[in-house]
């Protein structure tokens, strides 16, 4: 810390020292929730564990502070503030090592001439981020507010330019601040955009809230989607192809954790990188996309880009695949391509695109559905292998009678290979 410190550091991060505290012992499972002392697993027997306690990581934190006042005290200083960007204080080591001797250090602990004093080594002036100029502030907030004081449907048309970044998160925040994750409900709130949106366009948007979006926008549309839901058309007199268009930009719908969104047109990189929960229809994507997705379910009606569902792990794609491209272009590592016959997935795919068009008046979804006996043989359904065997395992547990919780626990634990008794086998060794 003291070496961070004089090199410019004035904030701190603590990561493996205090977990190794809380009882991590370094095991390298954390993604496997087969974590053996309870720290990163969801498995409540496997919680039960675990045997850290704040204290021990507080007992810790007075260790590092008494070692950093000791430094301190050597080089004569009494706060972090005055040691701040202090290089001159840093006397390289003179080693022998082969190698090591080479490193010159020379221009790490140069000391630019721009400080008159020290204050001006170290924050003192905080930033204005001048959110007071924002389109939430400024309009959504205050027209929103009979619906987040009393629930009443509201109704608003608005333009919106690039510079609106972030459009309709404090919205959001102050619906969650009254009503908790739960929101309001369905299509409370009615927002009719125009323009071009700014970054981030409906970010962590929760239940209630509709956003509808008349021309284009910019990256990370909808991250962290909560609970609402997006919806994007080109503009009424474009005579461009939406299907062939991207009207989206990059990382769309990031970490998505629920909600809906219908995009008439096409999104660019990544599209659904991390969601977890939302249904989501688009007309084409870039490459990589539903990259690291971990749950929800999303429909492709168009092109897709190269490296398509890699590090998949969760949830369900479905892929409009006439022209037989997705084998060539999808990452299979962790995924299954099959054909969509079961009648779940048919009734699924069917009420996504019905909903599609319903919302966008897309001229593909109407298309699709007009010859849908046929179109629907078109669709290739993308889905990860171990996600596949775990919802199987799942439906078997329930039909031997095990709640919703306990299905899901004895199918990790026979999916997983763990060696945790299961739910099964307890009660039969109980009688």
């Amino acid at each position: 810390m003291a070496v961070a410190c004089l090199l410019g550091a004035e904030e701190f991060g603590f990561a493996t020292g205090p977990l190794i505290t809380m009882g991590c012992v370094m095991m390298r499972v954390c993604n496997l929730d087969t974590c053996p002392v309870g720290v990163a697993t969801q498995n409540p027997e496997l919680r039960a564990r675990f045997k850290g306690k704040p204290e021990y990581v507080e007992n810790f934190m007075r260790f590092i502070a008494q070692d950093l006042r000791e430094w301190m005290a050597k080089i004569g200083v009494k706060t972090i503030n005055e040691m701040v960007g202090h290089v001159e204080k840093l006397v390289p080591k003179h080693l022998h090592h082969w190698k090591a001797k080479e490193v010159d250090l020379t221009n790490m602990l140069y000391q630019p001439k721009i400080c008159s004093n020290d204050s001006e080594r170290y924050f003192n002036t905080p930033q204005d981020h001048e959110l007071e100029k924002c389109i939430d502030v400024n309009a959504l907030v205050r027209l929103c507010q009979p619906a987040i004081n009393n629930g009443k449907k509201i109704s608003a048309s608005l333009a919106i330019t690039n510079i609106n970044r972030v459009c309709g998160t404090i919205l959001s925040s102050e619906i969650t601040k009254k009503y908790g994750a739960e929101g309001l409900p369905e299509d409370t709130i009615n927002l009719d955009f125009s323009g071009s949106a700014g970054q981030s366009f409906g970010a962590f948007q929760t239940h209630g809230v509709t956003m509808r979006l008349e021309g284009d926008s910019n990256d990370y549309i909808g991250k962290g989607l909560s609970g609402g839901k997006i919806i994007v058309v080109p503009p009424k007199k474009a005579k461009f192809e939406a299907d062939k268009n991207v009207i989206i930009g990059n990382v769309a719908f990031y970490g998505a954790v629920s909600g809906e969104a219908y995009i008439n047109g096409m999104a660019g990189e990544r599209f659904c990188v991390r969601n977890s929960g939302i249904t989501a229809v688009v007309e084409g994507i870039g490459q990589h996309g539903c990259e690291y997705m971990t749950g929800g379910c999303v429909a492709i009606l168009g092109e897709i880009g190269r490296n398509f569902a890699a590090g998949m792990s969760g949830g369900v794609a479905y892929v409009y695949n006439k022209d037989n491209t997705l084998d060539a272009k999808c990452n299979k590592s962790l995924v299954l391509i099959e054909k969509v016959e079961d009648s779940e997935d048919v009734a699924q795919l069917k009420e996504m695109l019905e909903k599609h068009y319903k919302y966008t008046g897309s001229k593909t979804a109407k298309a699709i559905l007009a010859d849908w006996e046929n179109e629907v043989k078109n669709f290739a359904k993308v889905i990860p292998s171990a996600y596949k065997e775990m919802i199987t395992e799942i439906k078997r547990c329930k039909a031997q009678g095990l709640s919703d919780e306990d299905a899901i626990m004895d199918a990790f634990i026979e999916v997983s290979k763990t060696t945790i008794i299961k739910k099964t086998e307890r009660s039969a060794v109980n009688g």
